[in-house]
């Protein structure tokens, strides 16, 4: 049996596993499994799930859940390595041989499903990150908002739970509206000040939510602009998911987005595989 390499993504919101061999995510997965699109079912990728207190807890959540998934046992793996929020904390405890950052791991993630690529648009929950890179999948440029929520998944997740709607419902139902309110606050708390008060005049929740995923489009389009995107473009983390912000998105940037060949929210953590895999002469 060939090696297995192992990532993990412990994020603000959720973390996630992928194990590879030969540079493919272990699988297929069982019938009717779990996690999205793509990798997200395979046996070797555990999906998403919610971020405990302490990521080392989070960690042993995910690489528990990816063993049991993929059938295989803990000294199969070769090498393991750790990114997003709790990346230090995971390597200080022994769970990964080495630690990147996000950017690095979504950058190289991208460039192994697909070399063609050079900008990433990363929305996660409590950043949004515009990354670009070259024809090896190293990093050239990349922008970061994590000053204000207003241009993340956390934005989405709270304008939700105002009009209690599910997350996954968001994009759905704002494709259905045809006058998007106009969100003019950046600030979340003030955003969600104007939607209350346009729920109460009489706006419908798709209306409301067509104009919150313009709004989040709109911020973010503006942070990618800062790198000077070079197609193809792309995009990861939990709201590429949303398939308003995405429509919103290219048509704010002008072009067509990529599609990878894997579930969004795991490229991170498979991109740390594959970076375990490059560190331990696989490829």
């Amino acid at each position: 049996m060939s090696t297995i390499f192992v990532g993990v993504d412990v994020g603000s919101l959720t973390a996630e596993a992928v194990a590879v061999r030969d540079g493919e995510v272990v699988g297929p997965g069982p019938p009717g499994g779990g996690g999205g699109g793509g990798g997200g079912g395979r046996a070797g990728a555990a999906p998403p799930r919610p971020v405990r207190p302490d990521p080392v807890d989070s960690a042993r959540d995910v690489l528990d859940k990816m063993l049991a998934r993929g059938g295989f046992a803990r000294a199969a793996i070769r090498r393991t390595v750790a990114t997003g929020y709790g990346r230090e904390r995971l390597a200080e405890a022994g769970l990964a041989a080495d630690h990147l950052s996000e950017i690095s791991c979504h950058g190289y993630g991208v460039f192994c499903l697909d070399p063609a690529v050079r900008t990433i648009v990363d929305i996660g929950g409590q950043d949004a990150k515009a990354i670009r890179i070259d024809d090896r999948g190293e990093l050239q440029q990349f922008a970061m908002n994590d000053k204000c929520a207003a241009g993340t998944g956390h934005f989405l997740e709270h304008m939700g739970r105002t009009l209690g709607v599910p997350l996954p419902e968001l994009g759905p139902l704002a494709l259905s509206s045809r006058r998007p309110l106009e969100v003019s606050n950046r600030c979340t708390i003030f955003a969600e000040t104007e939607v209350v008060s346009a729920l109460q005049q009489g706006r419908s929740p798709a209306e409301v939510c067509a104009g919150i995923c313009r709004a989040l489009a709109e911020r973010v389009s503006a942070l990618v602009r800062k790198v000077h995107p070079v197609p193809a473009v792309t995009m990861t983390g939990g709201v590429a998911k949303n398939l308003a912000v995405r429509r919103e998105l290219e048509r704010r940037l002008g072009l067509r987005l990529t599609d990878l060949d894997l579930d969004p929210q795991i490229v991170g953590a498979y991109g740390a595989a594959m970076a375990a895999a490059r560190q331990g002469g696989a490829r």
